[in-house]
Formats: structure tokens, C-alpha cells, sequence
């Protein structure tokens, strides 16, 4: 068995364990990264990529974000659909100028990657049988598998996971000393990806009786669309011709606005629940991204949590490295499950603004009440924009680098 030692192992390549591995060696900090999948495997995952604009300040701090700029597109607000009224929200107006961003999260994985390969920090993918010990020792462990059958052991001061939802990182918890939240909804969405010109030039959010539907761009030549399902919908059973009908009918508005529809070349369907793990942390243990908290995906917040979650434990590390300073590493859990909440509470309400379920009258109405205050009320969008481009993140790694 071979042995490593490091000052930070990460277990997790995604956008939550690359963008704090980026972060730690630009402060000198050497850490280690451990992926179970492959390299184009995570740089193939497609994931939505609607980013705050803390994340994207974040992003510039990090350094990579010269493609962002480049081949992100910059939204000054959204459009919002009910009862066939088109209503804009000038969220950037609202917000003192604050924009969002659609890029998408492979792009933000790639983009990590490519600092990484410059810089020559070590990055193991495919290790297998991933185990944490010793959590509760100055000196935890770490041990993998790699793709050849050789073992391996990292010794390290501290283990960030930040492995996702089905990661062994949180499980390395005691079951008794974690408390689980979780919230499972009665809809999922269907996702499709279609090789045709968006019709939109920015996202558009749709009320309808028959469920909610939302248009997004992916490129000038690609679009994404969800639509409201049930959550058992099999997306290879449902044909495109519905698809487009449902789309055309929950998308419809009174002034003949028109859906572009082409082909097909991708569609999936996506659970949504709301899950939190408190604490994020365990003696030499931190959690961050999809292994501490998941959002349901309508208001977008999820990789923006992780790097939330990044900005805190990056500063916090670094603070430890540079002054021997420990209290903000002992306060990560309380500060990032501030903002964590936060975001739970927007992105529920924001689900439950916008869904649609049949058999309960009485909150439709309340439902449509709510929207049409939305609508009406400048105070209310003032504050529905502050949440949705994103509130400041509290860490500040930026004050190391």
C-alpha cells in the first residue's frame, strides 16, 4: 500500500471539490483531489449551469473564469408566464445592477480542470473503495483503490467531501451525531435538450394549469426545456410530438409568441426534493455541495450553494494555514448553513410559486394571489431579485490570495 501525505484531501471532482482545491493552492495551501469516476465523465455530465452573481465573483477571484466571460450568457432578468401575460423582471435593475448567468456546470468543471492541469496539483479519478479514518485524530486518513487494483492510503490534516448526495463522505458521520432534513415533492421535471434556435433571448418561467414549464438557451443553436411530470415519468416513454404540444401549451401567451420546436437529442427526468445534513462538519470533517445539502432545481441554487459552501471552508482553511487561527473553521457548519437555509426557503417558495397540483383549490387561488402580487408589487420583485441573483457569500477567501 502506497502512502501520500497532504494537508487537504478533497474527495469529490466536482464544481464544490476542484473550485476549493483551486482556491487552497493559490494560497499555497497543498491539497490532493479523489474522483471515482473518469475524467470525461465529469467533463460529459450536463448539469444546468444558471450561476449568481456571487458565484461568478467567486469564479474571478479563482482565476478561471476568462471562458465564462467569454461564452456565458449575461441575463439582466426573466421573464415570468401565467394566465397568457408575459411580465419582464429586470432583476439587474432591482439589484443595483447584478447579473445572472447561464454557463453551464460542465463548463465550470472544465474550466477548474484546465487551472488544475497548469498548475500540477494531483488529481487521482477512478479511485475506488473510497474510506475515511481517523477523523477523529490530528492526522485522518484517507483510503482508495485505484483503477489497476493498488492500494493506497493519504494522511492528511483535514478531508473536505464534497463527494455528492451518494458520496461516502457524509456517511463517515455517526449515524447519531447527524441530523438528516429532507422533503420529497410530488412532481419531477422533464428536461430536453433540442437542436434548435432558443426562442427566447432570456429565461422564461411558466404558470399553467396543466404544470409549469420553463425555457432556457444552451447555445445560438441548442435549447433546454423542463416540463412539469409526475415523479415516476419514464422520459424514453414519452413521445417528442407531446412534448412540444404540452411546451406550446404551457408556453402560450395571448400575443402569439411561437415556440421553435426541431429535434430531440436529449431528455431526462429529474427528482426534486429538499435535503440538509446538520451539522457540516466532524472533527477533521467538512462537508460541502451536493453531500451537504440538495435544492429542488427551480430557482437554480445548487452549484451557487457549493460555491457558497467554498468560499467559507476556503477562507476558513486558509485562515488555519496562515495565522493558526481555528475559529472559523469551527464555525463553518453555523455560517454556511445560514445561507444554505436561506436558499432552501427561496427555492421552496419559488417551487411552489410556479407548480401546479391538481385537487387543491383553495391553494391554487393563493397561488395565483401570490403571483399576481409578484407582478404588481415593485417592493415584492425588489426582494424575489435580491434572492434569485444571489445574496453575498460570507466567506472571503479573497483576503489570502
Amino acid at each position: 500500500m502506497s502512502s501520500i501525505e497532504t494537508s487537504v484531501v478533497i474527495v469529490g471532482a466536482g464544481p464544490a471539490g476542484l473550485l476549493l482545491g483551486r482556491l487552497l493552492g493559490l494560497a499555497g495551501i497543498d491539497n490532493l483531489v479523489l474522483e471515482l469516476r473518469t475524467r470525461r465523465y465529469i467533463e460529459e455530465r450536463i448539469r444546468a449551469g444558471l450561476l449568481e452573481h456571487p458565484t461568478v465573483e467567486l469564479l474571478g477571484i479563482a482565476g478561471v473564469d476568462d471562458h465564462l466571460r467569454r461564452d456565458g450568457q449575461f441575463d439582466e432578468g426573466f421573464e415570468l408566464r401565467f394566465e397568457g401575460e408575459r411580465v419582464w423582471f429586470p432583476t439587474a435593475e432591482l439589484t443595483g445592477g447584478q447579473q445572472t448567468v447561464l454557463y453551464p456546470q460542465q463548463e465550470v468543471v472544465k474550466d477548474l480542470l484546465r487551472a488544475r492541469d497548469t498548475s500540477g496539483e494531483p488529481i487521482v479519478f477512478e479511485a475506488l473503495d473510497v474510506a475515511l479514518h481517523n477523523l477523529d485524530t490530528e492526522r485522518p486518513q484517507v483510503t482508495y483503490r485505484d483503477a489497476d487494483g493498488a492500494e493506497h492510503v493519504i494522511t492528511a490534516d483535514y478531508v473536505a467531501g464534497c463527494d455528492g448526495f451518494h458520496g461516502v463522505s457524509r456517511s463517515a458521520v455517526p449515524q447519531t451525531l447527524r441530523t438528516e432534513f429532507q422533503h420529497d415533492y410530488p412532481f419531477g421535471w422533464l428536461g430536453i435538450l433540442a437542436e434548435v434556435p432558443p426562442s427566447t433571448r432570456e429565461l422564461i418561467y411558466a404558470h399553467h394549469d396543466h404544470g409549469f414549464a420553463m425555457h432556457s438557451r444552451r447555445s445560438p443553436t441548442l435549447s433546454r426545456l423542463y416540463l412539469q411530470v409526475e415523479p415516476d415519468c419514464d422520459a424514453a416513454t414519452v413521445p417528442d410530438e407531446f412534448i412540444w404540444d404540452e411546451l406550446t401549451r404551457r408556453l402560450a401567451t395571448q400575443d402569439g409568441w411561437t415556440l421553435h420546436r426541431g429535434p430531440i437529442v436529449q431528455k431526462s427526468v429529474t427528482a426534486m426534493r429538499s435535503f440538509v445534513v446538520e451539522p457540516l462538519q466532524y472533527k477533521r470533517l467538512f462537508l460541502a455541495g451536493d453531500a451537504a445539502h440538495i435544492v429542488p432545481p427551480t430557482a437554480a441554487k445548487g452549484l451557487n450553494l457549493a460555491a457558497s459552501d467554498i468560499s467559507v471552508l476556503s477562507e476558513a482553511l486558509m485562515d488555519h494555514y496562515r495565522t493558526g487561527n481555528d475559529e472559523l473553521l469551527a464555525n463553518y457548519s453555523t455560517t454556511a448553513l445560514r445561507r444554505i437555509w436561506r436558499a432552501q426557503e427561496f427555492s421552496r417558495h419559488m417551487t411552489a410559486l410556479l407548480h401546479h397540483v391538481p385537487g387543491q383549490e383553495f391553494e391554487r387561488r393563493l397561488q395565483r394571489a401570490r403571483l399576481q402580487n409578484l407582478v404588481i408589487s415593485r417592493s415584492a420583485q425588489a426582494s424575489f431579485s435580491e434572492l434569485y441573483v444571489g445574496i453575498p457569500f460570507e466567506g472571503k477567501p479573497e483576503r489570502f490570495l
